[in-house]
């Protein structure tokens, strides 16, 4: 009888050392895939991290040819406008769409299209600051969409002329506070209002 209880004991425990085991085998496969997800999120993560800035640093380009040519209307300096509107031209032509969506793509191209052709008049008719501004309205537009779509890397500023195009009026895009109306340029520099603020 004694011999039969430490053979039932002696099972007992042999099946509990296989059921924990088992339980411990289970664990670690477990723990093992929860670590390949997570590092498979990691790393989507981690290149989502990459592609947003690499999209960010490109804009930022596009726009700073955009704020120069902006600044160089304000000092009604026409070569100033056409410099930066041959770079702001090439910035364009050589943004890196293999990070955008789908979606995001579309929107770029919509964007782009516009915003070259003007781009390449503003470049192409330095001292003839008029027609450049003409192309400058409606190049504030796409870059408005573009900032919009895809942020500016800093804080702008949507001002506007009510006074430009006959009564009509226009907006920009500014980096300061400040009121600098490329439309009117140092006729009425500071004419104009901050209609919103683009964070």
């Amino acid at each position: 009888m004694k011999n039969l209880i430490i053979g039932l004991a002696m099972a007992a425990t042999s099946l509990a050392v296989l059921n924990n085991n088992a339980r411990s085998t289970e664990n670690l496969k477990m723990n093992k895939e929860l670590e390949l997800k997570s590092t498979v999120i990691n790393t989507s993560v981690t290149t989502s991290s990459v592609a947003d800035a690499k999209i960010t640093v490109s804009i930022k380009e596009i726009l700073n040819d955009y704020l120069q040519m902006k600044n160089a209307f304000t000092e009604d300096n026409s070569t100033g406008a056409a410099t930066a509107g041959k770079k702001l031209e090439a910035a364009f032509k050589k943004f890196d769409k293999s990070a955008l969506t789908a979606a995001q793509k579309k929107t770029y191209e919509d964007v782009e299209s516009d915003a070259v052709e003007h781009a390449e008049h503003i470049g192409a008719n330095g001292g003839k600051i008029e027609h450049q501004r003409e192309h400058f309205e409606l190049l504030s537009k796409d870059m408005y969409d573009l900032v919009k779509a895809f942020g500016g890397g800093q804080v702008l500023y949507k001002d506007f002329d009510p006074m430009y195009n006959n009564g009509k009026g226009a907006f920009w895009l500014s980096e300061t506070k400040e009121i600098k109306n490329p439309y009117m340029g140092k006729a009425m520099l500071t004419s104009g209002s901050i209609k919103e603020e683009i964070k």
